[in-house]
């Protein structure tokens, strides 16, 4: 696999840039809202599980 010129190093790192900066304002505000809203850390443990233990069966089926 070729590597990337130069200029579109360039190009790639002012764009990834150009994204952080204009999605920062939003990235504080959800920051900002996620502090009044209570937890919730079933709705985030129970689907993971559920990939944790399909994952071992896809290992175990190999």
């Amino acid at each position: 696999m070729q590597s990337y010129a130069w200029w579109e190093n360039l190009i790639l790192g002012a764009l990834v840039l150009m994204v952080v900066f204009w999605m920062q304002s939003g990235t504080k505000l959800a920051f900002q809202r996620s502090k009044s809203v209570p937890s919730d850390w079933f709705a985030v443990l129970l689907p993971l599980g559920f990939v944790v233990l399909f994952v071992v069966f896809l290992i175990v089926m190999v």
